[in-house]
């Protein structure tokens, strides 16, 4: 995976109307969800803010990244969680981090990309992708930037699903029924299909 630096600075006011505030100086609040554990057993969250123009570069991209925060001096290696979004202006409202190490197990969704010219785009068929992520488990220096899928052998009508793929050393959370790519018949295919089987 990627990996991106990110400043952040420990915030002390917490609730809607500081976060209001805070958006308005350009800055986003922020959760970091670790080890630490309460005395409920629940995690215990580090409040923080960054400034906008450094968390922009780690969300409005197609990449998934580790990130590296310093908060205060304090470093802590990170993924993404969970990002809220203002419903109608699509403005980043508050960022939940999950902290991370070399040996603990992560699920993050991982892009798919497909390789190869499908049978059935030959044929004349349209390939479609359903899903641009798969959820992986592993811990996350074991998971790749993208996970490549061949459509090569992907026949006309047909469908590669999540349960048919086996990538080393990742366990898929996605569940296994979800249909990843499709080859989708088209008017030329049929018309083609139609005049093989009225020569035969």
């Amino acid at each position: 995976m990627r990996e991106i630096s990110v400043n952040g600075q420990k915030r002390t006011a917490t609730g809607k109307k500081a976060s209001k505030l805070m958006r308005k100086e350009g800055l986003v609040p922020c959760n970091l969800y670790g080890e630490k554990r309460g005395e409920n057993g629940l995690p215990v969250a580090l409040s923080f803010q960054v400034s906008y123009s450094e968390i922009r570069k780690a969300v409005y991209t197609p990449h998934v990244y580790v990130v590296n925060l310093n908060i205060d001096g304090e470093q802590h290696k990170a993924v993404m969680q969970e990002l809220q979004f203002h419903p109608t202006t699509d403005a980043l409202l508050h960022v939940d981090f999950y902290e991370v190490n070399e040996t603990k197990d992560i699920t993050i969704g991982i892009p798919v990309k497909l390789n190869g010219l499908a049978q059935g785009v030959r044929d004349g068929g349209k390939l479609n992708l359903s899903i641009r992520k798969i959820n992986v488990t592993a811990p996350y220096k074991s998971i790749p930037e993208v996970l490549d899928v061949d459509v090569t052998s992907l026949q006309l009508g047909k469908a590669i699903k999540v349960g048919q793929l086996h990538f080393e050393g990742l366990k898929l959370a996605t569940s296994p029924e979800v249909v990843v790519c499709s080859v989708k018949a088209t008017r030329a295919s049929r018309s083609a299909a139609a005049a093989a089987e009225a020569g035969k």
